[in-house]
């Protein structure tokens, strides 16, 4: 069953809000079988909101749309669905009664102009959002179904989860099953990967498709099943992940779509295991994904964001010879750190990087991207180099990540170790 998702606000196409809406959409909407076909995105304009609810609605039955439908003069999306499907707004006593509670759950009054809430399209179906004051509205026309929810990610979550994704479940009989599955890979580069696999994609089904997912420092490739029923759609996933795996070998890490701080927070967790950063050229970003997930309090001690070399020396207790002799950007110093980090916050395993992130500060033994990562797990620690690029902010996020991959990856082979030599 085919979906467009459109998303409406000015904001969005200024580069002022970056839209994870559709993103979050897209996955849940897979999830269940339903596939997106067109994203579209539009500013505050009338008469461009009417000419995408046309078009969309011409090329597939499902249109979900996010934004516009708040209290202020420019949230025009509410009054823009009523000229387009030709009816009208009145008052509803059930949606200014969920409004009334929501302030009064949070201890507020609410003012004339949230009232205007209250006022909904006529010919509609109406859903009340217990997470928010802007309702949902269902429209159907011709067997085709429309839903305008608030762009407010928190509020499209609750009312896509509780109320719109059980409706078109229940509603839609889905022709196609689609199974994705998400593969980590370690120690290739995109070009590299993409070639050792190319019989392998060029001999895959039509029902299968494989997608290369980069980010900063890592690859994730997507296997997706698009078939005709749940039990086929798995067989074939289950089929082409046993070449992959022949193929690839110990280089896949994980098979989950997850974040990798997320994966990380897991197997710490699973390990008992707590950890601390030492961290010079990426300033705490390690700490910040870190500290990002719920409950990560079960295993991550801190962090000493020691950018300075006095710092480094004595907070860490890096060597000044060394520091001296070999720079700050050496296995030497990184090492020390990583130990440093261990000792101090008194944890299981420690991260530690120093590099020149750019985009000055690089010389020619150490241009910039130059990046030196350890990984401490107790007694065991590794270091590596790396030579990333000239961008700031993509050395940061690639040293962030390759880093916790790092430890990722030590711990995994720690642990495998045991199980072989310790039956």
């Amino acid at each position: 069953m085919k979906v467009e998702i459109i998303t409406i606000g000015d904001e969005l196409l200024i580069g002022q809000v970056v839209d994870t809406n559709s993103a979050w959409i897209g996955q849940a909407l897979g999830d269940l079988g339903f596939q997106v076909v067109y994203r579209t995105a539009i500013g505050d304009v009338e008469q461009d909101i009417l000419d995408a609810f046309e078009t969309a609605l011409k090329r597939v039955p499902i249109v979900l749309v996010t934004g516009g439908i708040g209290p202020t003069k420019d949230d025009i999306t509410k009054k823009t669905l009523c000229k387009f499907f030709h009816t009208e707004l009145v008052y509803s006593e059930e949606a200014n009664r969920n409004m009334e509670e929501l302030f009064l759950t949070n201890g507020r009054k609410m003012n004339e102009l949230t009232r205007t809430q209250s006022y909904v399209p006529k010919d509609c179906t109406v859903i009340q959002n217990r997470a928010g004051t802007a309702p949902c509205t269902w429209f159907e026309r011709n067997g085709k179904v429309l839903v305008s929810m608030p762009g407010v990610p928190s509020e499209m979550k609750w009312l896509m989860t509780n109320e719109v994704l059980p409706r078109l479940k229940e509603r839609y009989n889905r022709d196609l099953y689609i199974k994705h599955q998400t593969f980590w890979i370690s120690g290739y580069t995109e070009s590299l990967l993409a070639l050792t696999l190319d019989n392998f994609e060029a001999t895959l089904p039509p029902t299968l498709r494989l997608a290369y997912l980069p980010q900063a420092g890592i690859i994730r490739l997507r296997l997706s099943a698009y078939c005709e029923s749940e039990a086929l759609a798995e067989q074939e996933i289950e089929t082409a992940k046993e070449k992959l795996h022949t193929l690839l070998n110990s280089h896949i890490m994980v098979e989950a779509d997850k974040a990798i701080e997320v994966q990380i927070g897991e197997l710490l967790r699973e390990k008992q295991l707590t950890l601390g950063t030492a961290e010079s050229c990426t300033g705490g970003a390690i700490a910040k994904l870190l500290t990002s997930v719920p409950g990560c309090s079960d295993y991550f001690k801190g962090s000493v964001v020691s950018y300075a070399n006095e710092v480094k020396a004595q907070l860490l207790g890096v060597s000044t010879r060394d520091l001296e002799l070999h720079g700050a950007v050496s296995r030497e110093v990184v090492e020390q750190m990583a130990k440093g980090a261990l000792h101090i916050l008194d944890c299981d395993c420690s991260v530690a990087t120093s590099g020149i992130a750019g985009p000055g500060g690089g010389t020619l033994e150490k241009p910039v991207g130059t990046v030196w990562i350890a990984v401490a797990y107790r007694d065991r620690i590794i270091s590596e180099r790396y030579k990333f690029g000239l961008v700031r902010d993509l050395n940061i996020q690639r040293t962030t990540n390759v880093a916790l991959l790092m430890l990722y990856s030590l711990i995994q082979k720690d642990e495998l170790y045991k199980e072989v030599h310790n039956p």
